[in-house]
C-alpha cells in the first residue's frame, strides 16, 4: 500500500452492481476535485471476445469449464504490476476493452486505431498528474499463493460488493437479457460454468476487502431463474460490514452513522445494517471521508 499514491479497488462479480457502487465514487471524485485514474477490470482479460469464444469451445469439448473468473483467463501479474508501480510512483499502463461499436469509435477517434468491438486497444502510459487510482471489475483483491498472485497487497481501500446469490442471478440474468440481447437458457449455462471460478477466486476476495457492501433483497428470490423482475431498493436492505484492518486504518462513528441513516441499526458491533434506497448515501457519508483521509496523507 501507498500514502503517497492511494489505490481503491471495487470488486465483485458480474452483475454484483459494482458499477452502482462505481457511481457513488464518482460522485465523491467530483465533489471532492480529485482526479482519478479510472481502471476497468475488464482490459485484464487474456483473450479478446473471439478469442474466449474458441478456448470456452476447446475447454467445453474436452470436459473442462473456463471463466472471466479464473485466474487463467486474466493477466492479473499486469493488474499486480500496475498495481505496484502506481503506488511506488504514480505511474503506469493501462487499456481498454471495447464492450461495443460505440466503445470502439471513441477509442479509435482518440488514439488512431482501428480496433473492434470485443478487441483491447494498444496499452498506452496513465497521466502522470492523478490524485488516486479507481478499479472496479473482478479481481481487486485476488490473492492466490499457488499461482504466486497478490493484487490484494498493494490496495489501500478495498471495498466489495456482494449482494445475496440469487440476487446477484437475478441482476445478471436481467442485464444481460435486455443490454446484451442474451437468452436466459445462454445465460443461466454461464452461470453454471462460472461456478467453480466464483467459488474459488470470486468468493475469498470477500475476506480481504476492508469493507463490503451486501443488498439483500425482503422479496422472494427462492427461484431466481424465473424471477421476472429485480427486487428494488425499497424491497431490499444493505449490510455494510468492516473488517479489523478497516478499523485500525479508518475511524468509523457507527453512532454518527445511525443518526444520519433513517431506519438503520447495527446487528453486530462490526455491522451496519440500512434500508436499500439509501445505498448510496450511505456509501457517499462513509467512504468520502476515507477518500479525504487518504487524499491529505498523500499530499504530507
Amino acid at each position: 500500500m501507498s500514502k503517497k499514491h492511494p489505490i481503491i479497488a471495487v470488486t465483485g462479480s458480474s452483475g454484483a452492481g459494482t458499477s452502482t457502487v462505481k457511481r457513488a465514487f464518482e460522485h465523491i471524485f467530483r465533489r471532492e476535485n480529485i482526479n482519478p485514474v479510472i481502471v476497468e477490470g475488464d482490459s485484464y482479460h487474456k483473450f479478446n471476445r473471439a478469442e474466449m469464444r474458441d478456448m470456452m469451445a476447446k475447454a467445453s469439448a474436452g470436459g473442462k469449464n473456463l471463466s472471466h473468473f479464473g485466474l487463467y483467463c486474466n493477466i492479473l501479474d499486469k493488474l499486480e504490476e500496475l498495481f505496484k508501480e502506481y503506488g511506488e510512483s504514480g505511474t503506469g499502463k493501462k487499456r481498454y476493452y471495447l464492450h461495443n461499436p460505440s466503445e470502439a469509435d471513441f477509442h479509435n477517434k482518440r488514439l488512431g486505431t482501428e480496433c473492434q468491438s470485443g478487441e483491447f486497444t494498444p496499452w498506452e502510459d496513465i497521466a502522470t498528474d492523478s490524485d488516486i487510482l479507481f478499479y472496479e471489475g473482478l479481481h481487486g483483491g485476488v490473492i492466490d499463493k499457488n499461482k504466486n498472485v497478490n493484487v490484494a497487497q498493494y490496495v489501500d481501500l478495498l471495498v466489495g460488493v456482494v449482494p445475496i446469490v440469487n440476487l446477484e442471478w437475478i441482476q445478471k440474468i436481467a442485464r444481460d437479457n435486455s443490454e446484451r440481447g442474451y437468452s436466459a437458457e445462454a445465460i443461466v449455462d454461464t452461470i453454471l460454468r462460472r461456478m467453480p471460478d466464483y467459488v474459488n477466486y470470486i468468493t475469498p476476495q470477500f475476506s480481504n476487502t476492508h469493507i463490503n457492501f451486501q443488498r439483500v433483497a425482503t422479496v422472494d428470490t427462492s427461484n431466481p431463474f424465473i424471477a421476472r423482475d429485480i427486487p428494488t431498493p425499497d424491497e431490499s436492505f444493505v449490510v455494510v460490514h468492516t473488517n479489523k484492518r478497516f478499523r485500525e486504518r479508518f475511524d468509523i462513528d457507527f453512532r454518527y452513522l445511525l443518526d444520519m441513516i433513517p431506519n438503520s441499526f447495527m446487528s453486530r458491533h462490526t455491522t451496519l445494517v440500512v434500508p436499500g434506497s439509501k445505498m448510496g448515501f450511505t456509501m457517499e457519508i462513509i467512504l468520502a471521508p476515507l477518500i479525504h483521509q487518504m487524499i491529505e496523507e498523500a499530499g504530507n
